[in-house]
């Protein structure tokens, strides 16, 4: 790094961005201007003078990453993209929190040019960075390993700002853990340490010495103190070279700790929980642009000499990108198998014939679902090398471990059981769920890996806010959600999920496929494999499940509804539903229904969002609207069936908490069999009164 420029036109220029963030806020009535306030020197300092980036590409691959994970403050990220020439405009900042705005409350990735991720909920944008940061040395170790480090055009840094708040939350612990034990030089993290949240003084729960605690971790901690004199002094001189020696920190993340009063210079608001979450109101608006030496009648102002300075970054993000260029053709120059795997997966795009590795299974083996998946993920793995991943810790339980893969750790760290490197593909999450969730979606963010994550499907509940979010920026992760029901048995309640399947089938954009027998667990992979545009969560079984004939093709699995089996007479009386394992108490439903003349049609619907997905005529092809007698059976509550059988149809669920027994007795007691079922469907024929009964003879 050259040393720090820092001109009369530059201290102007945080200036302008203090006030455009007490402007913004005030127009729009609500909205966190103090933390704005406050890191505008350190913001505008990291845009400027060292952030790698071109405005006029944001999608260069060669940029630094910047996550606002403190997004409730998204006026410090908007402010520095219109200085820097992204395309916001002032109109933009003026509509802040605004409908149809570019500028919403918080950062939203893909609706505005220049964020990077969704940031919003506290600590997300933190797991978001350590998953970037990962995902940096994964490609590199893909496309570029021999490479000396500095030296390759897939070098490049993640920048976060965290504040106060995503540091107490408990996923930054997770997330901190994991980057300290994964030894990522390439992250740097920005503390804004301004002891103020919105109940104001931050005493009042937090008393940890966070430095300590992340040198705990295993991070390169840095301290720039702005009160350290008694008097509050911006040193930008001091945090520039706080930037300078978290970059030449190549072996452990850097965590810069910067001592702030939010809202300064706010004459009478600074440092208060008033100015963290609410405008500062005219009268306190005006008094602050006067400290500044600014006039307090002007509103969004920006001098024209203030904003030509500030574009000039762009002359040196298109120089850095034009350096860059030179290294990256020439590494295309000269390995050019390894440059067309680059363009393959940057483009989300899969090889010609990868479905090829797929296995099968013959109908009448029995196996179960999570074995068929870790096959799955071990035959794709020479063909397929943008898919890595692992588990929170359990492994063997998920089947996450793609066999003969080296993980994903630092060489001393690697371990009898799982042998590894820093370019290795299974990911090691340790008993993290929660941070999981969010590192998956930095990964997925950070160019065109496919990453996945597995634990049980209980502790999903964990990781939700990360799945959600997943769901929010339509990211192609998938979660390997293992012992999907009471079939895991001896556990446990803690350990069997009831309501999981329908409170993650509630979450808009993601899809929840439970498959199954062997043949739909691979097809599923097939299909999601395919979507580039929505999380997926797989809910696999830990007990066996047979085989079926007709389960085979990929194409029926990802409509999310088949007729797997058809009616005797090729026209159903009745038409029963089932997924996951309950298809096999649907089939011996059938088969006792059958023998007593009444036709039955079996419908396996691995993916209820898929199902939804296809057209009119499909659906009626598969539920006929003719056919009002229906049951749906799953081993979870029955929220949600009702759309599918209707007032007339029954629902075979568990609307309690499950037990600790073997699972065969757990269904058994629970009523979940294949002659409740059949039962159910006579009860179900009953209310559309086609079950007539039989006269007595008298």
């Amino acid at each position: 790094m050259p040393n720090l420029e820092w001109s009369d036109l530059d201290r102007r220029a945080v200036d302008v961005v203090r006030t455009l963030a007490m402007d913004a806020v005030e127009k729009a009535g609500s909205g966190h201007p103090g933390t704005a306030m406050s890191l505008a020197p350190a913001a505008y300092l990291l845009f400027q003078k060292v952030l790698r980036h071109d405005p006029t590409d944001a999608a260069w691959t060669g940029r630094d990453r910047f996550v606002l994970s403190a997004g409730h403050s998204s006026l410090t990220l908007y402010i520095q993209l219109y200085l820097s020439g992204y395309g916001l405009t002032l109109d933009d900042l003026k509509s802040l929190r605004q409908w149809n705005s570019l500028t919403p409350g918080h950062p939203e990735h893909g609706h505005t040019l220049g964020v990077e991720t969704t940031t919003g909920p506290l600590g997300q944008g933190l797991g978001n960075a350590v998953g970037m940061a990962m995902a940096a040395r994964r490609e590199r170790g893909l496309f570029d390993p021999d490479a000396e480090q500095g030296a390759s055009p897939f070098d490049h840094r993640i920048w976060a700002i965290a504040s106060d708040g995503d540091i107490e939350e408990g996923i930054s612990h997770e997330v901190s853990a994991i980057a300290g034990h994964q030894k990522l030089g390439n992250l740097n993290v920005i503390y804004d340490d301004n002891h103020i949240s919105i109940e104001d003084d931050t005493s009042i729960a937090l008393s940890e010495d966070v430095a300590k605690r992340y040198e705990a971790y295993g991070w390169h901690v840095v301290t720039v103190d702005w009160t350290a004199s008694g008097e509050y002094s911006e040193n930008v001189e001091e945090l520039y070279a706080a930037y300078r020696a978290a970059i030449e920190e190549t072996g452990r993340p850097t965590l810069i700790r910067l001592r702030t009063i939010i809202g300064w210079p706010a004459p009478h608001k600074q440092n208060t929980g008033k100015i963290h979450g609410s405008a500062l109101g005219a009268d306190e608006v005006a008094a602050t642009k006067e400290v500044l030496g600014l006039d307090p009648a002007k509103s969004f102002d920006v001098p024209e000499e203030v904003l030509a300075h500030a574009r000039k970054v762009t002359e040196r993000g298109r120089a850095l990108h034009a350096e860059w260029e030179k290294g990256y053709e020439s590494w295309r120059d000269a390995d050019p198998e390894r440059a067309a795997l680059f363009d393959r997966i940057s483009a989300r795009k899969l090889p010609a014939g990868w479905e090829e590795a797929l296995p099968s299974y013959e109908a009448g083996k029995s196996v179960a679902t999570r074995k068929a998946s870790g096959q799955v993920l071990t035959a794709l793995a020479p063909v397929l090398p943008e898919l890595w991943g692992g588990s929170a810790d359990l492994a063997e339980s998920n089947n996450t471990t793609m066999e003969g893969e080296p993980s994903f750790i630092p060489e001393e760290h690697q371990t009898k059981a799982f042998p590894g490197s820093r370019y290795g593909r299974t990911l090691h999450f340790g008993i993290r769920e929660h941070g999981m969730g969010s590192i998956l979606n930095g990964i997925a963010l950070h160019n065109g890996t496919r990453p996945y994550g597995g634990t049980f499907l209980v502790f999903s509940d964990y990781m939700r806010p990360s799945v959600r979010l997943a769901a929010l920026m339509k990211l192609p992760v998938t979660y390997v959600w293992t012992h999907d029901s009471i079939g895991l048995g001896e556990d446990g309640p803690t350990h069997q999920p009831v309501e999981h399947l329908w409170a993650l089938r509630a979450i808009p954009g993601l899809d929840v496929v439970r498959p199954a027998d062997a043949n739909e667990t691979a097809a599923a992979w097939k299909a999601i494999l395919e979507h580039t545009d929505r999380p997926a969560g797989l809910a696999l079984t830990r007990q066996n499940l047979p085989v079926y004939e007709g389960t085979a093709d990929p194409d029926k699995i990802a409509k999310g509804g088949y007729v797997l089996q058809e009616a005797s007479t090729g026209q159903p009386a009745v038409v029963i539903i089932g997924t996951g394992s309950e298809v096999e108490l649907a089939v011996g439903a059938r088969e006792l229904l059958e023998e007593q003349g009444i036709p039955t049609r079996v419908v396996s619907m691995p993916c209820v969002e898929w199902f939804q997905e296809q057209d009119d005529a499909y659906k009626q092809s598969v539920l006929p609207p003719s056919v009002r007698a229906r049951v749906a059976v799953e081993a979870g509550i029955a929220l949600g069936w009702r759309q599918f059988v209707g007032e007339e149809g029954e629902i075979v669920s568990l609307e309690h908490f499950g037990a600790s027994a073997p699972y065969k007795t757990l269904y058994e007691q629970f009523g979940l069999t294949a002659e409740r079922v059949a039962a159910a469907a006579k009860a179900s024929l009953a209310k559309t009164g086609a079950d007539k009964g039989q006269t007595t003879g008298n």
